[in-house]
């Protein structure tokens, strides 16, 4: 017995230490990886920019200026790698606090110091071949931002690895948090649903990471040597494209599908969609690019051409791309596919089945039938509504609805004019400023056309009251991920209760607050009423009534 239970004991001992040698060995495997090589680049100097007025800097050709609305507009040109330094010394601190914000919001998801490292282990193992997936020029480039970037974060990784893996951010965010963080809604109109004949494009961009992170927007115009000058609307160090018009009159903006988790490093699509925009003038040249890059999640490209007079969608996966051209005045997508290659895909059956895509897509349909023809502002009243297809409330930032209340930004696009209006503040309620491309390009500025007035809902009380809900929201969510001390009053609960009655979302959050106090009971009435406050999917139903069921039984 005795020798038997030696040979048990020396046998364990073998396989721990098999494990401990296997786990050290990738350790060294993914730490090796977490530095990314930066790309060769040509020597380049470009002095410093001077400034001019107040928040307007100039350098040789290049400015940046915040307008009237608190947007950064900037025009650059020039070669990749010299653009990105002239982007980054335009920029500086710009870039360095928008970097600030998001490591400050990863903080804020991860707090455990244990998991940071996981995370930066698993991502820099993940994006190791990063490189091997994205163009020399836009590496280049990228590569010529990070010059600026701060000393502080350097424990995550070198600035050229910490940027590029930024680029990825929106498809690691797609891939491991459900969509949460990216459910937009874009349409397409012409033909007799439009007052000129003309292309109308309209497109909510819900790609949340923060509000702090959505102040600092930045519209650039970018006259490169090669390829065609286009347009693009996001935030400061980011070189890939979700919302963006070329001089072509080619429009390209982005939509997360259903996928799979990612087995490796692919191309960002945010790069895919800035090569489609600076080299391809019509839709046949945007689906060649799309075919010969491979991309690690599943998106939808909307592709307008002013040459084609059309709009279609590039359904594109990690395995397969489908073209879906309804050949129809009007072209609908929110985030489930619609080409003929994805019609019997169980992935995205299952998406229709389970999310809240198909309730947004069927929303936009109605509001389109209901009108004979859009304007601009008429547009922007479709991306801006709150309501289901009965009309009824949803409560206000709703998944269901096409206007969640979270986008980072909206669009409207003219692709035959070359006119491209951006939202300003507060969502997609604020502003919509017009910029005219051909004349920005000729000025080597950005030069403004007519507005989209703001939305009267901006100036409610309903919007006063919803401000003041997602503060107490976040309150409770503090509290159910990190135990943040909380004890709220009947009276509080109340109050909570009172700004946004009608979403699920505020029982569902007290649901999940009394659930954690302990008192299950009272935990089930608020999950029930979250069920009867139209919840955002099937699939977040189901949710709420594992919940409820869970609260109600007696253990035994």
């Amino acid at each position: 017995m005795l020798r038997y239970f030696s040979y048990v004991f020396r046998a364990f001992g073998i396989l721990l230490e098999a494990l401990l040698a296997f786990f050290f060995v990738v350790f060294i495997i993914v730490l090796a990886n977490v530095r990314i090589a930066p790309p060769d680049v040509p020597e380049v100097h470009i002095g410093q920019r001077k400034k001019v007025g107040p928040d307007h800097y100039v350098l040789g050709n290049n400015s940046l200026r915040k307008n009237e609305a608190g947007i950064w507009e900037m025009y650059l040109e020039g070669d990749p790698y010299e653009r990105g330094l002239i982007y980054g010394e335009l920029a500086k601190e710009l870039v360095q606090k928008q970097e600030d914000i998001f490591v400050a919001q990863i903080n804020q998801f991860v707090p455990s110091g244990v998991w940071q490292q996981f995370l930066k282990l698993f991502i820099g193992f993940f994006n190791s071949d990063l490189p091997k997936h994205i163009p020399l020029e836009n590496q280049q480039e990228i590569f010529g931002i990070s010059q600026v970037f701060s000393d502080q974060y350097d424990y995550i990784a070198p600035k050229y690895t910490r940027i590029l893996n930024y680029h990825a951010a929106h498809d690691i965010g797609h891939a491991l948090n459900d969509y949460s963080m990216v459910g937009c809604t874009s349409f397409s109109l012409k033909g007799t649903k439009t007052t000129t004949g003309e292309m109308l494009i309209g497109r909510n961009f819900d790609f949340y990471v923060g509000d702090d992170f959505a102040k600092e927007k930045l519209i650039i115009f970018v006259n490169p040597t090669k390829g065609y000058r286009f347009t693009s609307y996001s935030w400061a160090g980011f070189t890939g494209v979700a919302s963006g018009l070329n001089e072509k009159g080619l429009s390209v903006t982005i939509n997360a599908s259903k996928s799979d988790l990612p087995t490796g490093s692919r191309m960002p699509i945010s790069l895919l969609a800035r090569e489609i925009l600076q080299y391809a003038s019509n839709i046949k040249e945007a689906i060649a690019i799309a075919k010969k890059r491979q991309t690690f999640v599943s998106e939808t490209l909307m592709i307008g051409s002013a040459e084609d007079g059309k709009t279609i969608l590039i359904e594109k996966s990690p395995t397969k791309l489908g073209v879906y051209d309804a050949n129809k005045d009007v072209v609908v997508c929110s985030n489930h596919y619609q080409s003929a290659i994805f019609q019997n895909d169980p992935v995205n059956q299952a998406n229709q089945k389970d999310s809240d895509s198909p309730y947004r897509y069927n929303r936009v349909k109605q509001l389109i039938a209901a009108r004979s023809s859009f304007d601009v502002n008429a547009v922007a009243g479709v991306l801006r509504d709150q309501y289901s297809t009965t009309g009824d409330t949803l409560g206000m930032g709703n998944p269901r609805a096409v206007n969640q209340l979270i986008a980072h930004h909206s669009v409207v696009i003219l692709p035959q004019q070359r006119r491209f209006y951006i939202s300003t503040t507060d969502y997609q309620l604020g502003a919509f400023f017009g910029y005219d491309l051909t004349q920005t390009f000729k000025q080597k500025k950005g030069v403004r056309i007519d507005s989209i007035p703001a939305s009267s809902f901006v100036y409610s009380n309903a919007y006063a009251q919803f401000k003041v809900f997602k503060q107490l929201k976040q309150q409770l969510q503090q509290y159910l991920m990190f135990d943040t001390p909380i004890n709220w009053t009947e009276k509080q609960t109340q109050h909570f209760t009172s700004l946004n009655g009608k979403s699920y979302v505020t029982y569902e959050m007290l649901g999940k607050y009394y659930r954690k106090k302990g008192d299950k009971k009272r935990a089930a009435n608020y999950f029930e009423l979250a069920l009867r406050n139209n919840p955002a999917s099937p699939q977040v139903a189901r949710e709420l009534m594992k919940w409820k069921m869970e609260c109600l039984t007696k253990k035994k």
